[in-house]
């Protein structure tokens, strides 16, 4: 029998080479118990994966990998809120464990799994931070990533979880100016952390600032608009919006005034994730916000056909993100001039971000509900 070597890729090879950390956006248990997670690690060179609310309700809803545990929990007379739970957070358990070498070998730096606090906790401060705490103590693995959403009631809460010594993944950032307020929550968390004697060195976090659904919904305001300036800006923003956050991101950690304290006591940046990197629109390249955004000290996470396609024809050709910061900023100052209403724009995608992993959410509560009740004692044969 032939041994098999495994191989990475040369073009994602060359993505992780240039300071970009590969990560998956999906996860499911065949996926965990094919071995499939594990292989992308050996040829695809993933370092990490994120979950969200319609990542679980699509893998729950699909073949019969969690029928024999939700036959178990039917037994045991568990409910629809418990069965999730614990499907979803062994499946997240189980990835942790498989990524462990890799959260070893990079000093804690990548080997993250990012589980989601319940979305119809995004308004509510202290619920989410109960949670968040409760997620921590189940999955009980130092690789893990607990997401909390950027809105308005979820910075004290990121701030609060991070005082608590928790890593975590802030997610939905769609705005500089929000993403400026995420990085202080960040550094108001690991000042708590630090008066209460945590160790800072163990705290990660990243800002998972979504790129794709920021051309989504800015491209038919431009067609709407219609003259040739406003055409011309088409699928650019996305990219723009995201290199203006890695400068902030800079401004904040290499010469900001209150990160060097905390980074003398042992804490790391707040790294920035391009995260909604599928291209939706098939007018673009469907590698467009990969090798784009390629930067020292950032996560890309992919849902895995974005993947495919870079190992297959992606062109990583350095840094495109670090000597475009102006050019990024004028196309922000053209969509203004022309009248994109920005404050808008944000605005409504971060209400249908959190809608959207509601609306996921109750369909896996249906779900799930339908198949306690299917397995229940007494209800087969």
């Amino acid at each position: 029998m032939t041994q098999q070597t495994s191989i990475q890729n040369e073009t994602l090879a060359q993505l992780s080479a240039e300071g970009v950390s590969v990560w998956l956006d999906d996860l499911s248990r065949e996926r965990i118990e094919s071995g499939n997670l594990a292989e992308l690690v050996a040829t695809r060179s993933v370092v990490g994966v994120t979950t969200n609310p319609s990542i679980f309700q699509a893998a729950l809803s699909k073949g019969q990998a969690y029928d024999a545990q939700i036959r178990e929990l039917a037994a045991s007379g568990a409910d629809v809120d418990a069965t999730i739970l614990a499907a979803t957070t062994d499946d997240v358990r189980a990835a942790c464990d498989v990524l462990a070498p890799v959260f070893d070998a990079s000093g804690g730096l990548d080997g993250r799994v990012s589980i989601e606090v319940d979305p119809r906790l995004a308004h509510k401060t202290d619920e989410t931070v109960e949670q968040a705490i409760e997620l921590w103590n189940i999955v009980d693995r130092p690789n893990l990533f607990i997401k909390i959403p950027a809105t308005v009631a979820g910075l004290p809460a990121i701030a609060r979880v991070i005082g608590e010594g928790i890593s975590v993944n802030v997610t939905l950032i769609f705005s500089v100016d929000r993403y400026e307020r995420v990085i202080d929550a960040y550094l108001d968390g690991l000042t708590a952390a630090k008066a209460a004697g945590h160790d800072l060195s163990q705290i990660r976090s990243v800002a998972s600032f979504f790129v794709s659904r920021v051309d989504t919904e800015i491209d038919p305001r431009l067609e709407e608009i219609g003259t040739d300036a406003a055409l011309a800006l088409r699928g650019k923003a996305g990219v723009a919006n995201a290199r203006l956050a890695y400068a902030a991101y800079r401004a904040a950690f290499e010469s900001g005034a209150r990160f060097p304290s905390l980074e003398a006591a042992g804490a790391h940046p707040q790294r920035a994730l391009w995260a909604s990197t599928g291209v939706k629109n098939p007018a673009y390249s469907d590698t467009l916000y990969v090798t784009e955004l390629v930067a020292p000290n950032t996560v890309n996470t992919m849902p895995e056909k974005t993947l495919e396609a870079v190992a297959d024809h992606g062109e990583v050709t350095g840094d495109t993100v670090t000597g475009n910061i102006a050019a990024a900023q004028q196309v922000f100052d053209a969509l203004t001039k022309i009248g994109v209403d920005l404050p808008d724009v944000f605005r409504k995608l971060e209400d249908e971000g959190v809608e959207k992993f509601e609306v996921s959410w109750n369909e896996l509560l249906t779900a799930t509900s339908e198949q306690l009740a299917a397995h229940a004692p007494g209800a087969e044969g």
